[in-house]
């Protein structure tokens, strides 16, 4: 094991923060785009029914239920000189970016179904290669570290990183196309390939730049079953994956909805890509904060206060009118921006922990297992809550392009960009109120770790 990289004392250099924590900005940067202007795309350049688009991204979500899991599993039982993560990313790289380009070509189908049937297997495909790059990207978190606060220091490098590819996802991809029309669909197409090859690259950085720890890849692996009941009876998986649950949920939500909230409730078109780079500044400067907060006080409490901060602002937002301008447009975004950056680093900071209690419990790691359920768990919530947006849209009367919506679809739009998210942070609340892993519980549990550890080398 390089020591420049993984220090035995647990504390990362710079080297291998920056090195893990890029490859975030390619991760994110291509979900980004797709949970952002996917739904729009088809509906007003594609010209789908919102109600097929909806069954579009349904079906694709919903495949990663199956997949998930099983590619977590493989990534816990693979054995190779370069550890057991890092070959999926290799190797999971170019085909990513293959079937990432399918998602924003529009094939010379003219009927509804026959366009319903083609991106449903291009977000399969996408869907699919996603997990085998992304899931073993997350699950190298705890095999980095596993002290408490190197761990958040870690997630919020990643999340820098994260947030710096979403801004570039909101800002870049709009400024270039302009407007969401089907006069556009080539400039589209090419900023869809553009992004497929940008997203890819930090990746290599993340391959070449960490070293896995030799001595998980030495350890007995549990059965498929039994990797699964590991994570169900693990309490702090369970509260914390709940909490990612109900905030990414609320997160997924909002920003489906923003597009169609500017465009059409606020008349900001043509503002874009400037309420869009201000609200994730808010998020990239709110990274350090929130850090600061969870080490000072614990992660528990840190995300309670973050989750209170986001659903106050999202509910602003909400509330705004057309009249209010710009400014006051600024301002809500750069609220809710902040708040952003809480449920960005916390959510996945409290999961790692998760990992080393299921040691502490079992013996055994399971981190391929635990973090595929949780990417599951996102795609679950992806799967319903896109959805959700697109078939409120067609249940309100929704007309593409319209320059005039009913007044039932501004309405709906309006609650799904505050009330109805906000709803969801309340019950991440609820969980992270019961949450059982605090800082001193979590420092009890790595030091009986070392203990045994240290036993097991004297004999």
């Amino acid at each position: 094991m390089s020591k420049t990289l993984v220090d035995p004392s647990n504390k990362l250099t710079l080297r291998s923060k920056l090195s893990y924590g890029v490859g975030d900005a390619g991760i994110n940067m291509a979900d980004t785009v797709v949970g952002l202007l996917f739904a729009i795309f088809l509906t007003d350049v594609v010209g789908l029914r919102p109600a097929l688009a909806a069954l579009v991204v349904f079906i694709g979500r919903s495949f990663d239920y199956i997949n998930d899991p099983i590619i977590g599993h493989l990534s816990d039982h693979t054995r190779t000189r370069w550890g057991r993560r890092r070959p999926f990313i290799l190797f999971g790289m170019l085909p990513f970016a293959l079937v990432y380009m399918l998602l924003w070509y529009i094939p010379p189908i003219t009927s509804q179904v026959g366009l319903a049937i083609y991106y449903g297997i291009a977000f399969v495909l996408y869907d699919t290669m996603a997990t085998v790059l992304y899931m073993p990207y997350f699950a190298l978190t705890p095999e980095l570290t596993s002290d408490y606060d190197e761990r958040t220091s870690l997630t919020a490098y990643r999340m820098v990183f994260s947030t710096i590819g979403a801004m570039v996802a909101f800002v870049v991809p709009l400024a270039i196309i302009g407007t969401m029309k089907p006069e556009n669909a080539s400039l589209i197409m090419k900023v869809g390939m553009g992004v497929a090859v940008v997203s890819i690259l930090p990746m290599i950085a993340v391959f070449f730049g960490t070293r896995e720890r030799s001595e998980y890849q030495a350890q007995e692996q549990s059965t498929f079953k039994q990797s699964i009941m590991a994570a169900i009876k693990n309490k702090p998986f369970l509260y914390a994956t709940a909490i990612f649950l109900f905030g990414w949920t609320a997160l997924d939500i909002t920003q489906a909805t923003l597009i169609y909230f500017l465009k059409y409730r606020l008349n900001l078109e043509q503002n874009y890509d400037l309420v869009f780079g201000l609200l994730f500044v808010a998020a990239l400067v709110s990274l350090p904060v929130w850090n600061w907060v969870a080490s000072h006080w614990d992660k528990k409490r840190a995300i309670m206060i973050g989750m209170i901060f986001l659903a106050v602002s999202i509910i602003g937002l909400g509330y705004m009118q057309p009249s209010w301008g710009l400014p006051a447009v600024l301002f809500f975004g750069t609220l809710v921006g902040f708040g952003l950056g809480a449920i960005q680093v916390l959510t996945w900071a409290m999961i790692p922990d998760a990992v080393e209690w299921d040691e502490y419990q079992t013996g055994k790691r399971h981190e391929g297992m635990f973090y595929s359920l949780v990417q599951t768990l996102r795609k679950i919530a992806s799967s319903l809550s896109l959805p959700f947006v697109l078939l409120m849209l067609d249940w309100t009367g929704y007309v593409a392009n319209s320059p005039t919506q009913p007044a039932a679809t501004i309405f709906g739009i309006q609650a799904l960009i505050g009330p109805i998210p906000a709803l969801f942070l309340l019950v991440g609340i609820f969980f992270a109120l019961k949450y059982p892993l605090s800082r001193t519980v979590f420092e009890q549990v790595r030091a009986d770790l070392q203990a045994r550890t240290q036993l097991k080398d004297k004999e």
